[in-house]
This record gives structure tokens, sequence and C-alpha cells, in this order.
């Protein structure tokens, strides 16, 4: 009797092979995901003499035409700012992003509106009824008579699908619930993941068909499926917010035909997804009254500017430990930014204070450019006096209390300058304890609002 052939061990993450189980990957250290693998089935690829005359002989680059490869407009601004200008005809996007922040509502507002301009759209869902999909389009405004609908799970049909349909853009929604019956497993298995998105990649490159593909994510925030699934496509971006907040950002970790640091804003509402093409008001109080413990910096979010105000409330407490409760920043910088400014600004004993710290809109800080205004705004909700409507200042903050420049700072104070804020403090402020000490010349106390109010 012939012996059966040996199992394969395989690593879900990076593909790597090996003749027996291991608990940690040989070639990408990952612990906990080399699996037995099924015997592979597909179809068998045989070799084929290359015909001269046809359009896959190898030509010099200076011969190939550039033109078929351009970017296309979807008829969403933001999320073609993202993809740096549009869809190019061929390319495999990968959209992720946490369950119910609105990865579905955003594709199926991209089909509308390529639809509308007279691009045919197939748009195939495997997790939902085509019933569903067409309710929350007629409550969205989705509906167009090139937008074409099938509810699939079965590769094969879907295929079918697009030979009988002819779309010119092509969404998935989503991979991991789409599966090969040539592959063993239950969708959503990375077998099934890779054998799912090289199929439908070989097609949108055959065909010069882009195609927009969501994939889930795990609890850690990865996309689920093998490490591989980022590698075969073009695009990888991320769709992200909070549920509490109806902002949402896209951004892209990879881009082959643009830029990877732009981002795009949109706004969840009552009728779907809509564009935000100026947030420059998301991130402020709307009240114009000036108030302690309150300071705006500019945060880089891709390459916008974004003008986010900072508030601080200090109070006194007799709590042996006083409390530091932070919100939208990094807890461990306001930490040091207290020490600073105990240490060498000279503004008191603030371990004998609870220390609260806060973003309006929810959006979270985290690039070093904020230090400074954190620490102007606990300056002034400890000294009782609120900076100006047009006071703006950023800047890193070092543990010897200097003040250094930080990144894009022209934009910033354009941006700044823009908005309305004439008084700016920024890198060249020289140290902490000058930048608060001109912060504070510029603030005025609470008595004398109250008089500026009265007369």
């Amino acid at each position: 009797m012939p012996k059966a052939a040996p199992s394969a061990f395989r690593c879900t993450e990076c593909g790597w092979t090996t003749a027996k189980w291991v608990g940690r990957c040989g070639e990408c250290q990952q612990w906990g995901t080399v699996a037995e693998s099924a015997a592979e089935t597909g179809i068998v690829r045989s070799l084929r003499p290359v015909v001269v005359g046809q359009t896959r002989v190898a030509r010099p680059i200076s011969e190939i035409e550039a033109e078929s490869s351009v970017h296309r407009p979807s008829g969403v601004a933001e999320f073609d700012r993202v993809l740096g200008g549009g869809i190019v005809p061929g390319a495999a996007i990968l959209l992720s992003g946490e369950p119910g922040v609105g990865k579905s509502t955003l594709l199926l507002e991209v089909a509308a509106r390529a639809a509308a301009t007279g691009r045919r759209v197939l748009y195939v869902t495997a997790e939902e009824s085509a019933a569903q999909v067409r309710l929350r389009a007629g409550r969205t405004g989705a509906l167009h008579s090139e937008l074409y609908l099938a509810a699939e799970t079965d590769l094969a049909t879907v295929l079918g699908q697009i030979d009988a349909v002819e779309p010119q853009l092509l969404i998935v929604d989503s991979v991991q619930t789409v599966s090969s019956e040539r592959i063993d497993g239950l969708p959503g298995q990375p077998s099934q993941v890779r054998e799912v998105a090289t199929t439908l990649i070989r097609v949108a490159k055959e065909r010069g068909l882009p195609v927009l593909i969501v994939g889930h994510v795990t609890k850690d925030g990865t996309i689920a499926g093998p490490r591989l699934l980022e590698h075969l496509v073009d695009v990888v971006c991320q769709f992200e917010g909070d549920r509490q907040s109806a902002l949402r950002f896209i951004r892209a970790h990879k881009n082959r035909f643009g830029p990877t640091d732009e981002v795009g804003c949109f706004e969840m509402t009552g009728d779907g997804i809509a564009e935000v093409s100026d947030p420059s008001s998301l991130f402020r109080s709307t009240s114009r009254a000036s108030v302690s413990g309150t300071c705006v910096t500019v945060a880089l979010e891709g390459r916008r500017a974004l003008p986010v105000e900072v508030q601080a409330l200090v109070v006194a407490t007799k709590a042996p430990q006083p409390r530091r409760v932070v919100n939208g920043v990094d807890p461990s910088r306001v930490a040091m930014i207290i020490a600073v400014l105990e240490r060498r600004a000279g503004l008191g004993k603030l371990g004998e204070h609870d220390v609260y710290i806060s973003t309006v809109g929810g959006v979270r800080l985290v690039e070093p450019a904020a230090d400074l205004a954190i620490a102007i705004a606990i300056a002034s909700a400890v000294r009782d006096k609120a900076v100006p409507n047009d006071f703006a200042a950023f800047g890193e903050i070092s543990l010897a209390g200097e003040v250094r420049p930080v990144a894009a700072a022209p934009r910033r104070a354009a941006e700044a300058k823009r908005l309305g804020y004439t008084t700016i403090l920024d890198g060249d402020a020289g140290s902490v304890r000058s930048a608060v000490t001109l912060a504070m010349q510029a603030a005025t106390s609470e008595r004398e609002r109250e008089l500026d109010a009265a007369f």
C-alpha cells in the first residue's frame, strides 16, 4: 500500500510551510499561527509559449500606454483625496474597519456616485440580503439604474455575475464571507480568503476592472485573514471612527497610485454618510467667550492641518493621590508636561491638585506638537486666566523645559492664520517658562472679563 502524503503545516499569516507543527512561525516569528493545511486544490496553470503580436509580450517600458491607468474620480471627493485623485482601472482596493463604523454605507455611496457618472457598478453583498441593501439605499438616496446588486456567497457565482453584468466597477462586501468550492474549509479561513482575493485581483488586472473589497478586522485592529492579503492588493484603506461620535476618517496605509498621508473626513447622519470638506470647526467650542483652561493647537491629520481645542481643569484636592483624568491625549505625556511645568516653569505644587484634560469633539491627539497647548491650558486653569480667542500654540516640550519645533510648522501656522488666529506660539518660543509667561500676559483674569463685560 502506498503511504499517504504527510500533512503540511502552514502559517496563516505569511504562508510559511513546515513538515511538523511548531508554536512559532520560522518566517514572520508570530506565535500560534501555524496550523495544519489540507491538500491544495485549484486550477493547474500550464506553461504557455509567448506568441509575438499578443498584448502579453514584454515590451519596452517607454511603449506602454499610461493613459489607461489614470485616476478616474469616483464622485466622492474625500474618498478620491485619499486614493490620490480617484480610482485607477484594474486597481484592487481593500477597505477595512471596525464593525458598525460604516464601511458598507460608504461603499454604497461610492457605488451610487459612480453609477451617476454613467459607469455600470456591480455591488456584491455576501453579508446582507438584497432587500436589506435596497432598504438602506432608499434611505440614503443611493438608487440608480446603473447600480446592480447581487447577494452571493459563492465565488463562481460572483464571477458569473461579472460576465453577465460587465461592470466598470466591482464592490465585494466582504472577502471573508465569500468562499470557493475548489478550496476546503469554511468562509473566512486563510486558505479561502487567499483564493477569493487572488481570483478577484486576477480578474481585475485582466479586464481593467477596479475592485473595492471590504475586509473584516480582528479584535486587535488588524485585517482578518492571511497577511498576504495586504500584499496582493494595490491600496489598503482604514475606515475608523468612534461610535459615540458621528465623525469618520479614512486613510490609506498602502497606496501604489498615490500618497499615504492624506485623510478623508466624513460624518454619519440619519440620511447616510456626508463628506466634510472643511472640518476646522468640528474640534473647537462654539462659544466665543474666553474661558480659562482652554487653548487651541493645530494638529496634522495626514496633510490636513486641523485646529483642536484642548481644555484643562485644575482643582485642589486633599487626597494623597491626586487624580489625572485625560480624554483624547496621551496620559504619559500629560504626566510629563505636569512635571515640567512644576519643575521648569515654576507653576506651583500641581501634586496637590486634580488635573483633568480633554479635547473637543472626541478627537485624539497623538503627536507631541500638542504639548505646548496642553501646558498653556493647564497654566490658564491654575491661574484662572483665559487666553484670547485669537491665540494658538503648537510645539513639543522636552524634559529640559525647552519648546522644540515640530514638523510642518509653516502649514500649521498658515491654517491658524486663515482661521483668524493672529497670536501664534510655536517652537520659537524658546522655553516653556517663557511660553507660559507670554500666554499669561496675553490672558485676562475673570475679574477683568467681568469689568469688560460691564463697560
